[in-house]
C-alpha cells in the first residue's frame, strides 16, 4: 500500500487570533553579505529547485533549465506557487517545501536576512483546534528532508493524511521521471478498472431502484390512467411542450440561411422587439451555453482566464447583442468589452455566477427563457458564469492531463484561487468596484470557504452582496449512504487506488462523446436521482436531458476524496468546522431551545413572501445595525470577519443533500457577529436542484434574487446604472404584474405566478417503498406531509439536529408549499 510522508502545517499561538493580513512575500532592501557561496550552497538549491521544477532536467527541452523552479510566490500564506525559469508557475507545493527554496535562494543570493513564509490568520474552533498558516515542527521537516531527490517514488508523495481535520495537506509529485512516470501509467489503468467497477454498480443499482416505478407507470398505463397527471405542473408543463412543438414547426419553415424574425415560441417577433431569437428548431443537445443563449434572443461569448496557480479556466459573458448592434464599433475593444469614452448608455451591474459539484455554468441557461441567468441577463444585469478549474476540458499553462499536479487540488483551491480569479477578471472587464455573486451548491462551499478569516477574506470587499442557493456548509442525512459509507470506510492509499490521483471516474466524460446525447441525458437523471434522492416533480421534464448535458465534468479525485473521504466533510459533517465542534453546538442550542422556540414562531402568518422581502432590504440600508447579535461568547469562534459580503441564502425545504437549516441556525444564534443576513428564506417541498430548475423557480427565488441584487448596490453606483426590470419602483411599493420580462411571447410566466400548485410527492424513498408511496399518494393526501429527512446510523446522535429543527418548529398539519422558517425580519438576539 502507498506510504505517506508526514508534510505537516505549522504550529502556532492558538490561544489567540493572529488578526493580520494575508501579504505576499515582501521585497527585500538586504545588501550582500559578501559571503562567498560554498559548493554546497549551490547543491541543496539546484537540487531543491529541479524537485520542485516542471520538468526534470533530462526531459527538460526548452532551454537550460527553462523549467526548474527560481522560488516560491505565496498566493495566501497556505498557498504557495512556484515560479519557472520561464515564467510558469505551478500548483501543489507544501509550504515547508516552498519556504526551503526561498530560503535557499535567499543564501545563495547573500541576503543577510532570508524571507520568511507570509503570517496569515490563525482561527480556533470551539474545540481548540487552529485553522490556518502555522510553521511546521522541526519533526516534520526532517520528515519532509527524507525524500531530496526527485526520483523518489510515487508512494513518497503521499502526505500524511491525519493532520489538519478539515484540510489535510495535498500530494506533493515532482517533476516527471521514468519511474514516477511508469507508476502513473499502472495507477491510471488500474483505478480505471476499479472505478468502473464502482459506476456500473451504481448504475445497476439506480436500474434496480427504478424498476419498481417504471412497473408502477407501466401499470397506470395499463389501466388506461396518466400518471403524469399527479405532476404538480402537469398541465403548465403541456402548453410549453405545445409550444416547443409549435415553435420547431415555424423555425423549420424559415431560410436558414438568414436571420429568422421567429421567436423560440412559435409566435412572430416584431424587428422593434429587444430581443430576437437567432437559433431555433429541434434541441440537438450540445453544450453551448451560446447556442442556447441565442435561442431566447441574447449570446455568449467566452474569455480565458488564468489563475494564480496557472489553471486555465473559462468564463462566459451572457449578453444581448442588440445593446452592441446599437452602439459604434469603435466602442469595443479587442475583447468586445464597452470603454468608457464611447459608452453612453446606463452600464448594466454585474453579476457573477458559480455552479455546483459536477456541474458546470450551463446549469444555469437550460431552461430557455426560466433560465437564472437568461432572466438576470434580460431583467438588465451584466450577467458573468464561472466554470471551476477542469471542467469540460482541462487545461494548465505548463501541465498535461498526465501529470498528477495537474489534479492535486481540492475545494480550497476553488475558492482561493478559481473564484478570486473570476472576481478580478469580471471587475476588470466591467469597470466596478464590486459585483453580486450568486452560488449554487458547491459553489456556495467554494465561496464560504474562500472567505474565512484563514484563508482569503479579502475577496469579501469586492463583492456588493453573496446569494446563497442551497447553500453548502453542513451535510445533510444522505451522507449515511451506503455507497458514501463506503467511500469513508477506505483509507487514502486505498481510495487514490481505487479512484487515482488523476480525474475522478473520467469514463463518465467519455461517456458524454460516445452515448447518444437523448440517452446520455436520460441515463445522467436517473443515476443521479439514485445517488442524490431527487426527482424531477417540479422541473420541465421536456428539458431533463438538456439539464444533464452539463454534467458531469471534470473534478480531481483529490476533490472527490475531500467530499467524500473519511478524513474531511463526510466524516466532519461540516466544511469549516470539526465534528466535535457541531456536537458543542448542539450541546449549546439543545440549552436555549425554549426561548428560540418562542422566539422565531411566526406570528405573522398572514405576511405574504414580498412584505418579508421588503422589510428585510428596508433592514439592509437602516443605519442601525440591529442585525448583528452581540454574544461574544458565541462569536469568539465565528469562521468569518467584518470583510464578509452581505449575505442572502434560499434553503431547499426538502434537501437531504445538505443541511442548509443548521446554516441559518448558525446565523440566527448569534455565532457569526460579522455576517449580515439581508434574506434568508426555507422553500418547503424543494430539493437540491429544483433552486435553479424548478418551473416555479423565477417565482420563488429568481424574482428575489433580482431584487436582493439591486438593493444591496452602493446607492451612489446605482445612479450609474440601468434599472433592472421589476425594480423601477420604490422598495416599499409592490412591482406591477405586467412589468417583468418576457417569456418571448409565452404566457408561462404569467400562468406561473398564478399557478396554486398541488402537494407533490416529495418523498422519493427507494425501491418498493417508492412504488408503494405513489400508489397511495391520493389516500394519504389527507394525512400530514410526506416530507422526511431519515437519520444516519453511523452514529448515535449525529443528526439529531434534524429532529431537533423539527420539534422546534413543529412540521404536524404543514403542507409542503408553505414556509415554516422563512420569516426572515432581523431581530435582537434573544439570548443577550
Amino acid at each position: 500500500m502507498l506510504c505517506t510522508i508526514h508534510l505537516m502545517l505549522a504550529m502556532g499561538s492558538t490561544e489567540s487570533f493572529v488578526e493580520t493580513a494575508m501579504p505576499h512575500f515582501e521585497d527585500r532592501t538586504n545588501q550582500f553579505n559578501g559571503t562567498a557561496i560554498s559548493t554546497q550552497q549551490k547543491k541543496e538549491y539546484t537540487q531543491q529547485a529541479e524537485k520542485l521544477g516542471h520538468l526534470s532536467s533530462q526531459e527538460d527541452d526548452g532551454g537550460v533549465d527553462s523549467g526548474r523552479a527560481i522560488e516560491a510566490k505565496f498566493v495566501t500564506p497556505l498557498d504557495p506557487v512556484i515560479v519557472t525559469a520561464n515564467g510558469g508557475r505551478l500548483p501543489a507545493v507544501p509550504v515547508d517545501e516552498a519556504a526551503k527554496l526561498n530560503r535557499l535562494k535567499d543564501d545563495l543570493d547573500g541576503l543577510e536576512t532570508p524571507r520568511s513564509p507570509p503570517r496569515g490568520s490563525v482561527r480556533v474552533g470551539r474545540d481548540g483546534t487552529a485553522h490556518g498558516a502555522r510553521l511546521s515542527s522541526p519533526k516534520a521537516r526532517q520528515i519532509s528532508n527524507s525524500s531530496e531527490s526527485p526520483e523518489a517514488s510515487l508512494s513518497e508523495a503521499v502526505p500524511a493524511s491525519r493532520t489538519n481535520p478539515l484540510f489535510p495537506p495535498l500530494p506533493m509529485y515532482g517533476p516527471p521521471t521514468l519511474l514516477r512516470t511508469l507508476q502513473c501509467m499502472f495507477l491510471r489503468v488500474v483505478s480505471s478498472v476499479l472505478s468502473l467497477g464502482f459506476l456500473l454498480a451504481i448504475v445497476v443499482g439506480a436500474l434496480v431502484d427504478g424498476a419498481p416505478k417504471i412497473a408502477t407507470y407501466i401499470r397506470r398505463r395499463a389501466m388506461l390512467q396518466n400518471p403524469s397527471k399527479r405532476r404538480p405542473f402537469y398541465e403548465e408543463e403541456k402548453k410549453r411542450a405545445q409550444e416547443r412543438k409549435t415553435a420547431e414547426q415555424t423555425w423549420k419553415g424559415q431560410h436558414r440561411g438568414t436571420r429568422t424574425p421567429m421567436n423560440e415560441k412559435g409566435a412572430s417577433v416584431q424587428e422593434h422587439t429587444e430581443f430576437v431569437p437567432m437559433e431555433g428548431g429541434s434541441d440537438p443537445l450540445v453544450v453551448d451555453i451560446g447556442y442556447y443563449a441565442r435561442r431566447v434572443g441574447l449570446d455568449a461569448e467566452a474569455f480565458d482566464v488564468e489563475t494564480e496557480d496557472g489553471f486555465i479556466i473559462d468564463l462566459v459573458h451572457i449578453f444581448n447583442p442588440r445593446d452592441r448592434q446599437q452602439r459604434p464599433r469603435d466602442s469595443l475593444d479587442k475583447n468586445g468589452t464597452d470603454t468608457a469614452e464611447h459608452s453612453t448608455d446606463p452600464r448594466k451591474y454585474p453579476v457573477l455566477m458559480m455552479h455546483g459539484l459536477l456541474q458546470s455554468a450551463g446549469a444555469y441557461c437550460c431552461n430557455d427563457d426560466d433560465s437564472l441567468a437568461f432572466y438576470l441577463a434580460k431583467s438588465g444585469f451584466d450577467v458573468w458564469l464561472g466554470n471551476n478549474r477542469c471542467g469540460f476540458t482541462p487545461r494548465h499553462t505548463q501541465l498535461k492531463y498526465e501529470d498528477p499536479r495537474m489534479w492535486a487540488w481540492n475545494i480550497r483551491q476553488m475558492g482561493v484561487m478559481d473564484l478570486a480569479a473570476f472576481v478580478d477578471r469580471v471587475l476588470a472587464e466591467t469597470g466596478f468596484s464590486k459585483l453580486a455573486l450568486i452560488a449554487h451548491s458547491q459553489g456556495t462551499t467554494q465561496t464560504f470557504v474562500a472567505l474565512a478569516k484563514e484563508q482569503r477574506p479579502e475577496i469579501g470587499e469586492r463583492i456588493s452582496v453573496f446569494c446563497a442557493l442551497a447553500p453548502a456548509a453542513y451535510a445533510g442525512p444522505l451522507i449515511g449512504k451506503i455507497y458514501f459509507k463506503f467511500m469513508q470506510m477506505v483509507g487514502p492509499g486505498l481510495f487514490r487506488l481505487i479512484f487515482g490521483i488523476h480525474a475522478f471516474i473520467p469514463l463518465m466524460m467519455h461517456a458524454h462523446h460516445i452515448l447518444p446525447a437523448g440517452f446520455y441525458g436520460w441515463m445522467g437523471y436517473h443515476v443521479f436521482s439514485f445517488l442524490f434522492s431527487w426527482s424531477d416533480q417540479r422541473w420541465d421534464r421536456g428539458l431533463r436531458n438538456r439539464m444533464f448535458q452539463w454534467a458531469p465534468t471534470y473534478v480531481s479525485a483529490e476533490s472527490m476524496r475531500w467530499w467524500l473521504g473519511r478524513e474531511c466533510f463526510a466524516k466532519q459533517k461540516c466544511i469549516l468546522a470539526t465534528r466535535e465542534e457541531g456536537r458543542l453546538e448542539d450541546k449549546e442550542d439543545e440549552e436555549d431551545d425554549e426561548v428560540i422556540q418562542k422566539y422565531y414562531v411566526d406570528r405573522e402568518p398572514q405576511v405574504t413572501e414580498r412584505r418579508k422581502l421588503q422589510r428585510n432590504l428596508t433592514s439592509f440600508h437602516c443605519q442601525t445595525l440591529t442585525h448583528q447579535h452581540h454574544d461574544q461568547t458565541r462569536g469568539k469562534y465565528a469562521w468569518y470577519d467584518e470583510r464578509f459580503p452581505p449575505l442572502a441564502l434560499w434553503v431547499a425545504g426538502a434537501d437531504n443533500l445538505v443541511d442548509g437549516r443548521r446554516l441559518l441556525r448558525r446565523f440566527d444564534r448569534g455565532r457569526e457577529p460579522h455576517v449580515r443576513v439581508v434574506h434568508k428564506k426555507i422553500i418547503e417541498g424543494y430539493e437540491h436542484l429544483d433552486v435553479i430548475w424548478a418551473m416555479d423557480a423565477i417565482e420563488k427565488v429568481g424574482k428575489e434574487v433580482r431584487e436582493v441584487i439591486w438593493r444591496t448596490v452602493d446607492k451612489d453606483v446605482a445612479r450609474t446604472c440601468r434599472t433592472p426590470v421589476g425594480c423601477q419602483k420604490a422598495l416599499e411599493e409592490d412591482p406591477d404584474v405586467k412589468d417583468e420580462v418576457p417569456m418571448m411571447h409565452s404566457g408561462g410566466r404569467l400562468r406561473m405566478a398564478s399557478i396554486s400548485e398541488d402537494r407533490p410527492p416529495v418523498d422519493i424513498g427507494g425501491g418498493h417503498d417508492s412504488a408503494i408511496q405513489e400508489e397511495n399518494e391520493d389516500e394519504s393526501r389527507e394525512g400530514l406531509p410526506r416530507t422526511s429527512i431519515d437519520q444516519s446510523a453511523e452514529t448515535e446522535g449525529e443528526h439529531e439536529h434534524v429532529a431537533e429543527e423539527t420539534k422546534e418548529f413543529g412540521s404536524s398539519g404543514r403542507r409542503m408549499s408553505e414556509a415554516v422558517f422563512d420569516d426572515v425580519q432581523e431581530k435582537d438576539n434573544p439570548l443577550g
